[in-house]
Order: structure tokens, then sequence, then C-alpha cells
């Protein structure tokens, strides 16, 4: 999977929850809260998603240098792979403040509920598929429109005509 890959599934995912989600007040998040939530990330598959984005920024940081001189490339990519073994641990930062986020909706009883659901096999296979059923929605919801659009617009100009207006 591709950094745009990745991009576009955590895009997906966050699409995905805030649709399943309703709009809650904050929590305060306790530490075994965001304990619990990175245990949730991890069992949704997300960390894995974010695994790409430390080395995606980097190969974006070599492309605008090769950019402006190709003959670059070979220091670059010793320094890239330099960079993504300096930064990995970075991505602890970024489990942590998504288990935050999580952990200020849900309760920690929550998160390991969910965390048990997402490790079940429905929960895998829910993982597994979810891309396959947000792409066949995402696609749906726009023919959908489409077709709408092509039944709004005319039946709009018709009551605009009503109205006086030359169309």
């Amino acid at each position: 999977m591709n950094f745009l890959q990745a991009t576009r599934r955590v895009m997906q995912l966050a699409v995905v929850g805030a649709a399943l989600s309703s709009p809650l007040p904050a929590m305060a998040a306790t530490p075994a809260a965001v304990a619990a939530a990175t245990e949730l990330v991890k069992a949704t598959g997300a960390a894995a998603l974010f695994n790409t984005l430390v080395p995606g920024v980097i190969e974006q940081s070599k492309i605008l240098f090769l950019q402006q001189n190709p003959g670059l490339a070979g220091d670059l990519n010793e320094i890239a792979a330099k960079m993504r073994t300096e930064l990995a641990p970075r991505l602890n930062e970024l489990y942590a403040e998504v288990g935050k986020i999580y952990a200020e909706q849900f309760s920690e009883q929550e998160l390991k509920e969910l965390t048990i659901f997402f490790s079940s096999p429905v929960g895998k296979k829910y993982v597994n598929e979810q891309s396959v059923v947000v792409n066949a929605s995402l696609k749906f919801a726009q023919e959908w429109a489409n077709k709408l659009s092509d039944e709004v617009t005319p039946k709009m100009r018709e009551e605009l005509k009503k109205k006086g207006h030359a169309l």
C-alpha cells in the first residue's frame, strides 16, 4: 500500500468513524483509557495505515529536492533511508494522540469492548472488508447524487421559469 492509498484509507476510516459515532461531549482521557484506545487503534488496523506516513513524508521531501536537482538521487536515497529509521519512533506520538482522541469520546470500558470486537473474527472481517464497503458506498452515493442532480436541475429550471426568469 503506497502513501496515497494509505492516506485515503485513513480518511475512509475517519469518515466511517464519524458516521458511526454520535457527537458526544469529550471525556477526560485517563492514562488507562488512552492505553485501551491505543490497543483499539491497533485492533482496527489504523496503526498499520499510519506506518506509511513517515516514509510518505520523507518521500515527498525527497521528490521536492529531486525536481530541483536530479543529480541528488544517490545522496537523497541514503538520507531518506537514514531518516526513515530515525523518525520511525515518532509514530508513537501519533498513536498517543489518536488514542487520546478515542479516549475523549469513549470510556475505558467501551474501548476495551471495541477492542474485543475488532479482535474477534467478525471484527477482523469488518476491518478487512471496510475499504471495499466504503469505496462501493462512496461510488454509489456519487452516482445517486448525479441522478438526483439530473432530477433537481430541470425542476429548478421549471420553477424559475414560473417566476418569470428566461433560461
